[in-house]
């Protein structure tokens, strides 16, 4: 074999070692709900954005059970969400409209951004910063999201609605990006 050979290999076990400890590490837990959402299983998804949000109704502010009744409360949901310890809950199945956006519009103008994306939420608070795990995990699920969907945008909640949102709160988003752009080299 030649040394260029010998590289490919390697480069090529790498890649295939990261993409089944990925999907392995998913781990994603069933907890669909009945409410936010609408079927749409025509729709063309192509963007992912990303959340923070926590239970603030009292009891644990982490707990999921508390924060999908929360949403219960204002008829909103997300595809998926992602605990402290990086479990990641789905809620609402891929194929359909997930409303977690609200009112806003993605950068090249389209509105209705329910529709053509996935959304993900990260358990945390104005004051704390997502953990490790849960940086990990949100990686490992966008990074599966793109190698299923045409993925043009990974956003911020905020980048879709700067002037009513804010999140994900305390999360270094440029590192992130950083990180989700060297897995695809």
């Amino acid at each position: 074999m030649t040394m260029k050979s010998i590289s490919n290999l390697i480069i090529f076990l790498i890649v295939l070692n990261f993409s089944a400890s990925a999907s392995d590490s998913l781990n994603i837990i069933n907890k669909k709900v009945s409410f936010g959402f609408a079927t749409n299983p025509g729709r063309s998804v192509n963007t992912v954005i990303v959340h923070s949000t926590f239970n603030n109704s009292g009891g644990d502010k982490y707990d999921i059970d508390l924060v999908i009744k929360q949403f219960s409360t204002y008829g909103v949901s997300a595809h998926y969400v992602i605990g402290r310890d990086g479990k990641i809950y789905q809620l609402v199945d891929e194929k359909d409209n997930s409303y977690h956006a609200g009112k806003s519009s993605l950068p090249d103008g389209t509105t209705n951004v329910n529709s053509c994306s996935i959304g993900i939420e990260l358990m945390t608070s104005y004051t704390e910063s997502p953990t490790e795990e849960q940086s990990k995990a949100l990686l490992n699920l966008v990074n599966n999201i793109k190698t299923r969907y045409s993925i043009k945008y990974v956003l911020r909640h905020s980048d879709i609605a700067p002037v009513r949102k804010t999140d994900p709160w305390n999360f270094d988003w440029e590192a992130f990006k950083k990180q989700l752009d060297n897995l695809k080299k």
